[in-house]
């Protein structure tokens, strides 16, 4: 038995040989490894994921470490991709990991070829980003999964997964909506993970410059969220680690879930 049938023995045993053929067989991308998606990650190569591609621009930061799964003190500065396919490689030293520090956009998205993969991830942050995410990648013939909002959040009772248009309560997904339907609407229903709790700050929040908020919006910057979406004002919105985790785990659940399904 070699280490990967060692490895994910318990898995197996759960799913069954041919199902964990076509877990390791799927071809992966994700865009965006912070809150939500470090933790995606580490989901789906614990579940036997083999073909994965990542996706995100940003360096760890002091200040992702209450809750991004790369982010320590050693890692602060390091870019996140990398430091990420480094831990997944010690998991599965089998797995095929593509690290890419780039930023997913209207500009950009050709590169990704999105139509190579069977699932796509979307835990990015940017408005603009990921209402182009969500057109482009339901064109493609690949099942995708979205992220909501999973900042302001502490009752991990209350995340739940729907369809994008069933989605209520979350500004997020609210905004998204407002943007599709000015430009392009996308082409196939898909899940979202979300969750209709939004608590108010009680700390310190950083009010910027409408200027910085719209470089913020072209970067993908994780750190800084629109304060209710309204794109007229941003700030820093509090955020655990329970309650970015279970969004990320929840994600990389679906994608193994509808393996399962489709080996049925």
């Amino acid at each position: 038995m070699s280490l990967e049938q060692d490895i994910f023995s318990r898995t197996e045993r759960l799913v069954g040989e041919e199902t964990m053929d076509r877990i390791a067989n799927s071809k992966v991308i994700i865009f965006g490894v912070g809150g939500v998606g470090s933790w995606c990650v580490e989901g789906l190569i614990r579940s036997g994921i083999r073909h994965l591609t990542m996706v995100d621009s940003d360096l760890v930061s002091v200040t992702n470490i209450n809750r991004q799964l790369p982010a320590t003190t050693k890692t602060v500065g390091h870019v996140k991709v990398e430091v990420l396919k480094q831990r997944m490689l010690e998991i599965n030293p089998e797995a095929e990991i593509v690290a890419l520090q780039k930023i997913y956009s209207k500009d950009t998205y050709q590169e990704f070829e999105l139509d190579k993969y069977d699932y796509i991830i979307d835990a990015i942050d940017s408005l603009e980003n990921k209402v182009h995410l969500i057109q482009t990648a339901t064109k493609t013939s690949a099942t995708f999964f979205s992220s909501m909002g999973a900042a302001l959040k502490l009752d991990s009772t209350k995340i739940e997964v729907s369809e994008f248009w069933k989605v209520r309560g979350c500004p997020l997904a609210a905004a998204l909506r407002r943007r599709l339907k000015k430009s392009e609407m996308p082409s196939k229903k898909f899940l979202c993970v979300y969750s209709e709790e939004v608590l108010e700050n009680k700390g310190l929040g950083l009010v910027t410059t409408e200027e910085n908020i719209e470089s913020s919006i072209v970067r993908g910057d994780p750190e800084l969220a629109l304060n209710d979406w309204n794109e007229k004002k941003a700030q820093i919105n509090g955020t655990l680690v329970h309650a970015t985790a279970i969004f990320g785990f929840t994600l990389s659940g679906l994608v193994v879930q509808d393996i399962i399904r489709k080996s049925n």
